[in-house]
């Protein structure tokens, strides 16, 4: 079973192993009509070229060319000749490279018994696919903002472009994601969503190619940056063939989201097949009426800020034949005439083919523009197969017409022996004989005649009667070669030509000199160059020149000198220096010499110079000059040097019968490029002198001279004219955009003249520059005039103009332009440094701001490599034109550039300029010195009226002397606080003075000073028996803020030395002792009031004891103090009227502060309180005041006063201790 079944299984896999059949061909016609000029040969798919043009003869033969030449017969593996009319190509990849010998273009010829026809051209392209030319880039986008990616790449047929994100399709969402046919993604709103890598893949029948993926990163910065609308992809200038789909790309962004528009510049509506896709248009099919400039406007919604760009869609079309020549049947002799109209873009180029073959410009066969071909006196040789080809680069188009050539029985034979002669340089004489046969039914005969060397072939006809075999024939060219033929004509038709003559005309002196050019190198010579004549001047061969000339002071004797023909340069020698010489050429043919040049005057040098000499530009060339009845129009050609020549000058001048100048007139000047003028308003039948030459900035060049006559006015003309037509009326000027302005007016009323056209006249208003002033044509009652000026005011009025008739104009319509980004940046950017972190930048506004300028962008950074967007902006109104830009880093370089926007938009950018900011110099401001210096002043003076008005108080205080507790007023008791008046006063008290002995060191003239540096405050102390009642002190620390460096040298410390068995301390501090002996008191103790101030700048040692010495005073009357409710009274916090409250702080107000500061040293820094922390005090009694009484067996101790210096100088650390004295 095995054995059997293995056939079979071996024809089942040949099956399937053998290669498969190609596909289907794709058959391509060959014809002489429309049809596609490429085709595309891609691999798998045979092409098959059918030759068919539609003859109505069967061909004998068809020949297959390539590139123009015959194909081998025999074919090949690539190119097989299916049939007697098929062509099939197949495309055989070897080793994977496509055999490009396939490609080119490919036609056929059918050959008949009539003749041959030759098809169109077609292209045979090979499908291709090449490598990018433009790859996606790296994309950061703002949240919110559009993305872009695009991708350019060639092949054929053209690739299909699709787009993935991260390897996968991108989503199809056509609000968001839009995929254009050109290769381009659009990603609006951009979230974060949409990061990711793009690429692009594109695949046609040669292959599939992926490009390289590009990130694109969302970025969650300000949307500042989003608030002005912007066009992030304009419109592109495009080129796209017939057929092709076009892409009219515009995306905008800004906040809130744009609207996007479009328009096109020539104010038609765009065509309802073009598909807007988002803020696109797409053209599926480009046709020829899609061709134009398309305007995208983005508008910021609710305002009238907006964005426009534009662009032109260029559609070229493969051409088309619209008229094709028609086939027709003529006679002999007659002329048979092919018409062919074709159209497309570029304009295509004609030529014609008879029978395959091109047709040149011969005798009888003249090929006239557009498409126009002649075929005079028609022979048998004429008839066969003419087509018509157009092409324009893209592709041809053919058509085809057959003549036939018919010949009637009993015409005459062809006139014979020809024969002419020259009778003067401009006619001669044609004579011939009757032709051989049916020369009895001769009517009349044709001479023929055309230039032997004409390129342009106009040919002349002349016509006479059957009774004459010679014609003279005039106003032939001097020294010209002529070709003549004769016809003659029965009723039946006309003959044969007869054999052509040709004939040589007579030369002729020449009709114009040439153009003379001087120059001098010595100061004895003069060089002469002339520029040969044409043959249309020289009328025959110029032999020799002649040369005139003779100096302005002998005028008279004129010396000539003869060169050759073929000479063009003469130097004349021996000439006088610094002398003026007049001199002229002529030149001169076997005939003779014609017309001298016009006399040029020229002056020698005085010495050597190689610079110093004139050239005399040559005159123009072809001075031509069509006279009519009041007008004539000039032209001319450039004069040989014409790279010298600045412009031309033009004069017009009556002049006599006998060449005098008659009239004079203004001299017209006129540009480089100008090679016309028409001139108006002249005689009729009046002699007039035209003259033009060219200049330069230094000289005027040689000029060209015509003289003639105005025609005469005809019978018409002398007849009443017509009225001129009326202007148009509702003229009605509309801004179009930035660069055009749309005019529309209406027919005039009652007007009796038909009107052709209107002439529109534009100028900017107020110009008195002719140059400015255009002038513009239009059939309809409309007109869009463009390459205006943005933001200008334009004048602008309509003509109508008749038939024979030009009417005046119209009155003037304004009409200004829209604004427009400005065309150029500011002016005359400059720097100025103004310290080391400021710079002051001044510009002057744009030369060209198309609109008012709004603002001023001035970008600086530091790093010139930095992209635009990362460079600092600062932004300024647009009447201000200097900005000083401060915080800037010192030493640093840099760059800065300027930028100026209107309401449009933002302009171009200046060119970067640099500057370096200084390092830092500390130098001194004058300023800030100044106002230190006053304000120290001042308080120097406060400080000193301030320690002269304590001094003052102070003196004061202490002027009552005596020891006297009187002496003291009781309203100054607490320190300069006032105390109530009903407090007792001390009867027997000692002043701070007695208190303070003096050293030995120091002398009694110092007592003074030391004295006036306390304050006179004193404290009252009760001097009360021991165990009788405590003491009530009243104590405060005071300074007068007196410092000088006596006082610094000379206070001492204080201190009162208790002994550690005193009663009234314990361990060293104040003691409390019992309130029952406190409050039995005597009220009569004796008190004394004072107040010390001890300066120190040593502390006490932590473990030394604080000691109290209670002296004793002597000789004191008892005095009984008040009791301790007379003594709260008088405590500042008992005080409760408005007079008696202290104006010191609170702290100083209350009794335990005061008493506090006993028990403390408190420091003084510069005359202020240290902070130290006070130590507490123990309180006895109801009010916490602290009443010492010392024991019978307590030893009263003095202590020495001894100075201690002062550590630190210039600073005093004062510590102020007040001690209380207890008298018994």
């Amino acid at each position: 079973m095995a054995v059997e079944s293995t056939p079979w299984l071996i024809c089942v896999l040949l099956l399937f192993c053998a290669p498969s059949k190609q596909d289907k061909p794709v058959s391509v016609e060959l014809s002489c009509g429309a049809g596609p000029s490429h085709v595309v040969l891609e691999p798998g798919s045979p092409l098959t070229l059918d030759c068919n043009l539609g003859a109505s003869d069967t061909p004998l033969n068809i020949t297959w060319l390539h590139e123009g030449q015959p194909l081998p017969p025999e074919g090949s593996d690539s190119r097989q000749y299916v049939s007697d009319s098929s062509l099939l190509l197949l495309l055989f990849a070897e080793d994977g490279a496509s055999p490009r010998a396939l490609e080119g273009g490919y036609s056929c010829m059918s050959t008949s018994a009539h003749g041959a026809l030759t098809s169109r051209t077609v292209n045979v392209l090979l499908a291709s696919l090449s490598s990018f030319r433009q790859e996606p880039s790296l994309q950061t986008v703002p949240a919110g903002g559009a993305a872009r990616f695009e991708c350019q790449i060639d092949g054929v047929p053209t690739p299909v472009i699709t787009w993935e994100k991260d390897k996968v399709t991108v989503p199809q969402d056509p609000s968001r994601f839009i995929s254009l046919p050109n290769g381009v993604l659009q990603i609006l709103e951009v979230t974060r969503e949409d990061e990711g890598a793009y690429r692009c893949v594109a695949s046609n029948s040669a292959g599939r190619d992926i490009s390289h993926a590009s990130r694109l990163t969302v970025s969650t910065g300000s949307a500042e940056a989003l608030n002005r609308v912007t066009i992030v992809a304009p419109p592109q200038n495009a080129t796209v063939v017939l057929g092709r789909p076009a892409v009219m790309e515009c995306m905008a962004q800004g906040q809130p989201k744009p609207l996007v528009s479009w328009s096109r510049l020539d104010g038609k509506p765009i065509s309802t097949d073009v598909v807007v896709l988002a803020t696109n248009l797409v053209i599926r099919d480009t046709r020829s009426h899609h061709g134009g400039i398309y305007v995208c406007r983005a508008n910021k919604p609710r305002t009238r800020e907006f964005v426009t760009a534009a662009a032109v869609l260029h559609v070229p079309a493969p051409p088309v034949i619209l008229q094709p020549p028609e086939t027709v049947s003529l006679s002999r002799g007659n002329t048979a005439r092919f018409v062919c109209n074709s159209s497309g873009e570029p304009t295509p180029v004609l030529r014609w083919l008879k029978n395959g073959k091109p047709i040149r410009s011969l005798r009888r066969a003249k090929i006239q523009n557009p498409g126009v071909l002649l075929i005079n006196q028609l022979a048998l040789e004429d008839a066969g197969y003419y087509q018509c080809i157009a092409d324009n680069g893209l592709g041809t188009a053919c058509a085809t017409a057959k003549l036939t050539v018919i010949v009637r029985e009993g015409l005459p034979s062809p006139p014979q022996r020809l024969s002419v002669t020259p009778y003067s340089s401009t006619t001669a004489l044609l004579m011939w004989e009757k032709p051989e046969y049916n020369s009895d039914q001769i009517i009349g005969y044709s001479v023929h005649c055309q230039r032997a060397a004409d390129t342009d072939n106009v040919e002349y006809q002349f016509a006479m009667n059957n009774d004459t075999t010679e014609y003279l024939v005039r106003d032939l060219l001097p020294h010209t070669a002529y070709a003549f033929f004769v016809v003659a004509y029965s009723p039946m038709g006309a003959s044969r030509p007869s054999l052509p003559v040709t004939v040589d005309m007579l030369e002729d002196v020449p009709s114009a000199p040439p153009q003379l050019s001087i120059a001098s190198t010595s100061p004895t010579d003069i060089s002469l160059m002339w520029h040969p004549l044409s043959s249309q001047y020289s009328r025959g061969a110029v032999t020799s020149y002649r040369i005139e000339y003779s100096s302005l002071d002998n005028a008279d004797t004129v010396f000539s000198v003869e060169v050759g023909g073929n000479e063009t340069q003469f130097t004349l020698r021996e000439l006088q220096p610094n002398q003026a010489y007049r001199l002229r050429i002529a030149a001169g043919t076997g005939v003779g010499f014609g017309v001298p040049s016009e006399w040029a005057q020229h002056q020698t040098l005085a010495q050597y110079n190689h610079t110093s000499h004139r050239m005399v530009m040559f005159a123009p060339t072809e001075l031509q000059v069509r006279a009519q009845a009041n007008k004539l129009n000039v032209t001319w050609q450039p004069s040989p040097n014409h790279t010298a020549v600045s412009g031309y000058k033009l004069t017009c001048r009556e002049v006599d019968a006998d060449g005098e100048k008659t009239t004079q007139t203004h001299v017209v000047r006129l540009r480089k490029k100008t090679r016309y003028h028409l001139l108006t308003g002249l005689v009729p039948d009046q002699q007039y002198e035209v003259r033009v030459w060219a200049f330069n900035k230094q000289a005027d060049g040689s000029a060209a001279v015509w003289k003639g006559r105005t025609e005469k006015a005809d019978k018409a003309s002398s007849l009443p004219m017509r009225p001129p037509p009326l202007p148009p009326s509702s003229i009605q000027a509309t801004a179009n955009s930035s660069t055009s302005i749309r005019l529309r007016w209406e027919k005039p009323r009652f007007s009796t003249v038909r009107i052709i056209n209107y002439t529109v006249r534009c100028s900017p208003a107020g110009t008195t520059n002719a140059s400015l002033v255009t002038y513009h044509t239009s059939a309809a009652q409309e007109i869009l005039i463009g390459a205006l000026k943005p933001f200008t005011r334009y004048e602008l009025a309509v003509q109508s103009n008749g038939i024979d008739a030009v009417g005046p104009f119209s009155g003037i319509v304004e009409e200004s332009t829209f604004t427009d980004r400005p065309s150029s940046p500011p002016q005359e950017l400059r720097l100025t440094t103004i310290d080391s972190s400021s710079v002051l930048v001044s510009w002057r506004p744009p030369l060209e701001p198309n609109g008012v300028i709004i603002g001023y962008r001035i970008l600086f950074s530091s790093n010139l490599s930095q992209p635009e967007h990362m460079w600092t902006n600062l932004s300024q109104d647009g009447s201000i034109t200097s900005i000083a830009v401060r915080g800037l880093s010192s030493g640093t370089h840099y760059f800065f550039k300027l930028g100026a926007s209107t309401e449009v938009g933002a302009g171009p950018y200046s060119l970067v300029k640099d500057t370096h900011t200084p390092p830092d110099q500390y130098e001194l401001d004058i300023h800030a010195v100044t106002g230190i210096i006053v304000g120290v002043c001042l308080g120097l003076i406060c400080i000193l009226l301030c320690m002269c008005f304590s001094f003052r108080n102070t003196k004061t205080s202490g002027g009552s002397g005596g020891l006297d507790s009187t002496a003291v007023t009781p309203q100054y008791r607490r320190g300069g606080y006032p105390s109530p008046s009903r407090a007792p006063e001390c009867g027997d008290c000692h002043e701070l003075e007695t208190l303070m002995p003096s050293t030995g060191q120091e002398s009694s003239a110092e007592a003074p000073e030391e004295q006036s540096l306390m304050v006179s405050a004193p404290v009252c102390v009760s001097c009360i028996d021991c165990g009788a009642s405590h003491h009530h002190r009243h104590l405060q620390a005071a300074w007068n803020g007196s410092i000088s460096h006596n006082w610094a040298n000379r206070i001492t410390r204080y201190r009162d030395t208790v002994t550690e068995d005193s009663p009234g301390f314990i361990a060293g501090e104040p003691g409390v002792t019992n309130n029952a002996d406190c409050l039995s008191a005597s009220p009569s103790n004796n008190q004394v009031e004072a107040e010390v101030i001890v300066h120190s700048e040593i502390s006490d040692p932590p473990g030394e004891k604080v000691k109290a010495d209670c002296q004793r005073v002597k000789d004191c009357k008892a005095t009984r103090g008040p009791s301790l409710e007379q003594t709260e009274e008088n405590l500042p916090g008992k005080q409760s009227g408005p007079s008696q409250q202290s104006p010191i702080s609170p702290a100083a107000e209350e009794p335990e502060a005061v008493l506090a500061g006993l028990k403390r040293d408190s420091a003084l820094t510069n005359g202020f309180h240290s902070p130290k922390s006070p130590r507490p005090l123990p309180k006895s009694g109801e009010n916490g005041d602290v009443r010492c009484c010392p024991s019978a067996q307590a030893k009263t101790k003095s202590s020495s006063l001894t100075p201690v210096p002062f550590v630190t100088s210039g600073l005093v650390h004062p510590t102020s201790v007040a001690h209380g004295y207890l008298c018994p």
